[in-house]
């Protein structure tokens, strides 16, 4: 075969070779371990508020739970160091949701507001979470929970939302050192090093910081546009799903990323639609929040597509049961939020290479 005959045959590989790729399930890392955390982390608060009739408060325990998903298999001293400090910003971000919403609900502007106000949690986030080097890196948990806390519309008395913020923050602090009840398990305690952080580093939490700013604005901005125009809602849902690529090993893994959330949420919806025909009731349904948070961290490091068919309906579930929505119109504005969101955060992505080609022409 000739050299140009050969380089054609990898070229024509290549869109096959990526496809591949997108499916492929990669090694686990005892991905049951920390998978277990998360869903024993939610499950105990939220099935506790469902017993004491609380489900007011549902939403401010289901984001603090998030704190169990940081440091996924660091030594204990590592990982409560990391639980600590994204178990402080979730607090922060989701104080600070509340106090917009008692703020500024009400007014015409309001959407807008939270529109900005996201895009300012998801650029600084970004950062912090740079900055602090935690796992997972950007700001999409802190956006979801700014935004979903920060659009309830009866918000429950202050002191009560933070006290089951807290109490479960500090759950999922506990559940994390829980292993080291067991010898097998334990890891030594040594007290993490203080972080010194390399110029390079800074400069690129802050350029970070810049994508997420320009990838939630733009899609917060032409999701409430949109939605006003065609009668959709959650237009934060566009936002997370814009900064999705922007995490990433090379561009095309980013790419990637960014149609993978697309279908994995249309795979995700069909399994929520099976679930809402069974009609469960709120105890049965945060089984099925735990059995999907499991299931999420069991592949959120191996393969995004998969771990999104059961994000999805661990998201509009939990939706579900604080807010009386029909749920055929959360399914509809899920999928359109989504292809928005994904669709900007991609153009996010490509706007430096497109960008640098486009000088080159204009340059030659």
């Amino acid at each position: 075969m000739s050299s140009s005959a050969l380089k054609r045959s990898k070229e024509a590989g290549k869109p096959l070779n990526a496809l591949a790729e997108m499916f492929r399930i990669g090694p686990g890392n005892k991905d049951h371990h920390p998978a277990a955390r998360c869903a024993v982390g939610v499950f105990l608060p939220l099935i506790t508020l469902v017993l004491f009739g609380r489900l007011d408060l549902v939403v401010f325990a289901s984001f603090a739970a998030f704190t169990n998903i940081y440091g996924r298999n660091e030594p204990h001293g590592h990982r409560f160091r990391s639980q600590l400090r994204a178990g402080s910003l979730l607090l922060g971000i989701i104080l600070l949701a509340t106090l917009t919403a008692r703020v500024g609900q009400g007014s015409d502007a309001y959407l807008w507001i939270l529109t900005l106000g996201t895009t300012l949690v998801a650029a600084f986030c970004s950062v912090v979470t740079a900055l602090w080097r935690l796992r997972p890196a950007g700001s999409l948990f802190h956006i979801f929970a700014f935004a979903a806390i920060a659009s309830v519309p009866q918000q429950p008395p202050l002191w009560e939302g933070m006290l089951a913020a807290v109490l479960t923050a500090v759950l999922a602090l506990l559940i994390g050192m829980s292993a080291r009840v067991v010898p097998s398990h334990r890891t030594p305690w040594k007290r993490p090093a203080a972080d010194r952080l390399l110029p390079q580093e800074i400069r690129a939490a802050w350029l970070e910081g810049l994508g997420y700013f320009l990838a939630a604005g733009l899609a917060g901005t032409l999701a409430t546009l949109v939605g006003q125009w065609l009668g959709f809602g959650h237009g934060y849902w566009a936002m997370v799903a814009a900064v999705v690529p922007l995490v990433g090993r090379s561009t095309r893994h980013r790419v990637q990323r960014g149609i993978q959330r697309i279908v994995g949420t249309l795979l995700g919806l069909l399994v929520l639609a099976g679930i809402l025909w069974l009609g469960p009731a709120p105890w049965q349904m945060v089984l099925v929040i735990a059995a999907c948070q499991f299931g999420a961290e069991l592949f959120i490091t191996r393969q995004y597509l998969v771990a999104q068919i059961f994000v999805t309906p661990l998201a509009l579930i939990s939706t579900l049961l604080v807010a009386n929505v029909p749920p055929a119109l959360l399914l509809r504005d899920r999928i359109v939020e989504t292809v928005i969101g994904a669709a900007v955060g991609v153009a996010v992505v490509l706007a430096p290479a497109a960008w640098s080609r486009v000088r080159e022409l204009t340059s030659g």
